[in-house]
């Protein structure tokens, strides 16, 4: 590949060290937020070395969340770091994983692309990863932020690095930049910051070829100079290229933390880009409002994941925003669907201020779902059912309202006599403009309604009076839907339907009437939650709670 003798668009490669786990999704979206201050265009990009070909079919429990994107691609949960943060918006093109570059360089083989010659890591699935990263480049975007997966050392993301060790003599030094993100452990017995961790990760780094410009330095603390001095003498960089990443308890107080130990300042310099000063106020507005709360709501996760925060983290986030919009601080109180009892809900749910069931696959837990759907129903608690949690909350009015001790999703009773829940064999994508079609017979990954969908509000409805609009449109993950067939019956009783497809075959949201906010939709709203804009449903249910809250205190 040539050197590029004209390119606009340049990029930062961000690596991690020492151990897995440390924030460098946070920290690359948090560089993304510090640059779009200071007027730049950024994109990202996230390269997982695991061989799966999208995290779609993984266990959140090993890898988290499944984050989906506009145009349907189910990715890596960093991204939902990257929208949030920043402007930008994510699809396909900004994750890809080794299974995918490998599947692409396999097809290419097949096809005889290749023309007959050896197909080996490099030069052929190295240029297929360059050919990836340089996709991102173009006159709208200033600065490509590239998160590289996993940990230096591990063999998985080996082509990874090198592929980005290329690009350095490909583009120039002045188009690319490496940042590495290390651990700077504090030993209580002996007093101190300990920097070997930090030295033995860049050596590992450097025996690959790749030497960082900058240094983010994952702590409990701010590092003194003459830790700095030590790690830069060591790592050989720059002093003031050594940045403490600091913990924080808010992570959006994180671009901050980075400004004030340079590292915008640092980037720009290092890449030669001409920026104006950071206007960083809608970030301090944050964190203001964030640790300086009226009140607190707590709010009850009733899911089967509640073992790993990660499962959940676009949910979480969406519901801290839904607090910053209310000046609340929200307190998250995570329940095992596994564990809930008849014997233990009362003492489990009585104190919360909310109920939400999240989305999620297969039968365990759903009873204890059931059970709490049930509980915030009969106590006129605040609830908000997403995705599964809206199809169990429909079958559960079903069961208990309408008496139908039968009913259920075919997702787990095949035979039901009532399958208000099933699984539909076509509908219309908008987006594509055509028929989607369901083949049972296919692979997992191509089984689901994927991305977004526009949805018409019945205006009056809660959801109407939240968004302030007729038409919405949200992006799903699922597979079974609302069948219409039992609409009617459903709606004399006092399950509405407020939100349908504009060809009205696809459900989208129900409400229940007589309740103060009982609300189940079959997307994702966390999705496209900011914390500057925090999505109306959860701004709105967070409101709802702390009104809950203080007719609790009333009565009590």
């Amino acid at each position: 590949m040539k050197r590029s003798k004209k390119l606009h668009t340049k990029f930062i490669f961000i690596t991690g060290g020492v151990l897995s786990s440390l924030g460098k999704g946070l920290a690359a979206a948090s560089m993304g937020a510090l640059l779009e201050a200071r007027g730049l265009r950024v994109t990202f990009l996230k390269l997982d070395p695991y061989i799966n070909v999208d995290p779609g079919t993984m266990n959140p429990f090993q890898h988290g969340e499944v984050y989906v994107t506009e145009d349907g691609a189910e990715t890596d949960l960093d991204l939902g770091h990257y929208e949030r943060f920043t402007s930008a918006s994510m699809n396909a093109k900004n994750n890809y994983t080794s299974g995918k570059i490998y599947y692409s360089v396999i097809t290419k083989e097949r096809k005889g692309v290749y023309l007959g010659g050896t197909v080996q890591i490099i030069p052929h699935v190295t240029d297929e990863i360059k050919s990836c990263i340089l996709d991102l480049a173009g006159p709208q975007i200033d600065v490509a932020i590239v998160e590289v997966g996993g940990t230096v050392g591990d063999i998985e993301s080996l082509p990874f690095l090198e592929a980005i060790r290329q690009l350095r003599y490909d583009l120039g030094r002045e188009n690319t930049l490496y940042i590495h993100l290390t651990f700077v452990p504090y030993i209580k017995t002996a007093g101190e910051l300990k920097t070997k961790p930090t030295q033995h990760s860049v050596k590992e780094l450097r025996a690959i070829g790749i030497q960082p410009d900058i240094l983010l330095c994952r702590t409990d603390r701010f590092l003194p100079p003459e830790i700095k001095k030590k790690i830069a003498l060591f790592c050989n960089v720059d002093e003031d290229a050594v940045i403490t990443a600091k913990d924080v308890d808010c992570i959006y107080e994180i671009p901050l933390i980075f400004h004030q130990e340079g590292l915008d300042e640092k980037i720009v310099e290092l890449l030669n880009i001409w920026t104006r000063e950071p206007d960083l106020s809608v970030w301090q507005e944050i964190v203001r409002k964030y640790k300086n709360p009226k009140d607190n709501v707590t709010i009850a996760i009733v899911g089967k994941y509640v073992n790993l925060k990660d499962s959940y983290k676009s949910l979480n986030e969406a519901l801290t925003h839904g607090g910053l919009a209310n000046d609340l601080r929200v307190d998250l109180k995570f329940v095992s669907a596994d564990e809930l009892t008849p014997e233990n809900i009362e003492e489990t749910l009585r104190e919360v201020d909310g109920i939400l069931v999240p989305g999620g696959f297969g039968i365990r837990g759903i009873e204890g779902k059931f059970l709490a759907i049930k509980y915030a129903r009969t106590h006129k608690i605040p609830f908000f059912g997403i995705c599964l949690g809206m199809q169990l909350m429909v079958i559960e009015f079903t069961r208990n309202v309408l008496k139908w001790e039968e009913a259920h999703s075919t997702e787990f009773d095949k035979n039901t006599p009532y399958p208000i829940i099933y699984l539909m064999k076509e509908w219309y994508n908008p987006r594509k403009g055509c028929i989607e079609k369901r083949d049972e017979t296919c692979d997992l990954g191509g089984t689901m309604r994927l991305g977004s969908y526009p949805c018409k509000l019945l205006r009056g409805s809660k959801v109407w009076k939240a968004y302030g609009c007729d038409e919405i449109s949200e992006r799903h993950r699922h597979r079974y839907e609302f069948n219409l067939v039992y609409r009617e019956a459903l709606e004399k009783a006092g399950l509405k339907v407020v939100g349908i497809s504009p060809d009205e075959k696809l459900v989208e949201i129900v409400e229940l009437e007589d309740h103060p906010w009982f609300i189940g939709v079959q997307f994702h709203p966390e999705f496209k939650s900011k914390p500057s804009a925090a999505h109306p449903l959860f701004k709105d249910f967070i409101r709802a709670a702390y009104e809950y809250k203080k007719q609790r205190k009333e009565r009590n």
